[in-house]
């Protein structure tokens, strides 16, 4: 094994994934709500300087080739089970984050099948952009989630502090939440719009995956 920056980013990387949902464990909301976010954060960024810096320094290797998509695989499973368990929108989020996560079973059953063949499942292009599109859908979500927490409110319905607005009359304090409440609201919406995105691209890249691996698959090999 060759031991470089860019192996050693992707190992850290490969660490950070179990270390969101351990901030969980370890610290009370909404410190660990914005750890996790930051932790992640952090990981998705690596992901990209990683290859980057392997690539123009020409220090690719095979322990890095072989790290790389499981440290994506990580990090994208570990925090959708945390997004699930703890926020709000949990109901909205399961049918998304349950393809994603069928997906990328499949697909590693089928690279694990193959074998010495599994180069024929090589990452593409689309591929990438759906990693893309799981990574900042994902980092959208933590922000729900860390907003929510932190300023006492749910993404839908009426929390204790509007309702407390609404019968001390103090509207200037109701306006503020609304406005509040509506931010929140959008930012869910729009890291829920993401996740459905990525999760189609998901479906689209298994396929395509599965067409390849057919040839493979008859029994007549």
């Amino acid at each position: 094994m060759k031991w470089n920056l860019p192996n050693i980013l992707t190992v850290l990387r490969l660490l950070a994934a179990p270390g969101v949902a351990v901030m969980f464990l370890y610290f009370s909301r909404p410190f660990a709500d914005w750890a996790a976010l930051l932790l992640f954060i952090s990981a998705a960024v690596t992901d990209w300087f990683d290859g980057h810096l392997a690539r123009t320094w020409k220090q690719e290797t095979k322990l890095g080739a072989m790290l790389d998509p499981i440290a994506d695989k990580a990090m994208v499973v570990i925090a959708l089970m945390v997004i699930v368990g703890y926020s709000s929108m949990s109901p909205w989020l399961v049918l998304p984050a349950t393809v994603i996560l069928f997906r990328e079973v499949f697909v590693s059953g089928l690279r694990e099948y193959l074998g010495d063949t599994a180069g024929t499942l090589k990452v593409t292009k689309l591929a990438k952009w759906k990693t893309t599109a799981q990574m900042i859908a994902i980092a959208i979500l933590f922000s729900q989630g860390v907003f929510e927490h932190y300023l006492g409110m749910s993404t839908f319905g009426m929390d204790q502090a509007m309702f407390d607005a609404i019968m001390t009359g103090e509207t200037e304090d109701l306006l503020g939440l609304h406005w509040k409440n509506a931010g929140m609201y959008w930012t869910g919406a729009l890291g829920l719009l993401l996740l459905w995105v990525a999760a189609t691209l998901t479906l689209i890249t298994g396929w395509d995956y599965f067409r390849k691996a057919l040839p493979f698959l008859k029994e007549d090999r």
